[in-house]
């Protein structure tokens, strides 16, 4: 590699050096499949009554807001872009773009009054378990979110990027 490569030059080289950009999509696909595959089988296994976790969720949007996007966030822009692969402006830019296309993307609240789950956990979690191949449960410390609502804002996170931005 060249010493005056940009970051981005680097990590798109490295990239397409394990996944051709044609195959990008089956790749996806490929990672997609196994998450509800290993999910679907385990949750047949162990039928069990749910119950309700308190999660903070609130807690959770205030988290990714003051880490990352608030006027002071407390990582730097490289640092956004080491975590999740991609600059900010390319994430808001995503977020933005998916709650104009699918209400379940709106940042709404409940019957109590109570914020739902915002736009940005629902994009965090995908993209964190695209990113690093997360199983669903893994981003329930970070982003206070259930496995099973991961699983479904990836699979709707995945169906909304192919409708905004397929083709």
């Amino acid at each position: 590699m060249s010493d005056n490569l940009s970051f981005d030059d680097i990590y798109n080289e490295m990239f397409n050096s394990y996944v051709e950009p044609n195959d990008t999509m089956n790749f996806v696909s490929n990672i997609m499949n196994d998450i509800e595959e290993a999910t679907s089988s385990s949750t047949r296994r162990n039928r069990k009554k749910r119950c309700y976790i308190e999660r903070g969720r609130e807690e959770g949007h205030t988290r990714i807001w003051n880490d990352y996007f608030s006027d002071n966030p407390i990582y730097t822009d490289h640092q956004f872009r080491r975590r999740f692969r991609m600059r900010k402006e390319l994430f808001l830019r995503i977020v933005n773009s998916l709650e104009n296309h699918d209400s379940y993307f709106d940042n709404t609240v409940d019957g109590i009054g109570r914020s739902k789950i915002s736009s940005l956990q629902k994009c965090t979690a995908a993209i964190r378990m695209l990113a690093y191949g997360m199983a669903g449960d893994a981003v329930d410390d970070y982003v206070r979110m259930a496995e099973t609502t991961a699983i479904q804002c990836l699979k709707k996170f995945n169906k909304c990027i192919i409708d905004v931005f397929g083709g």
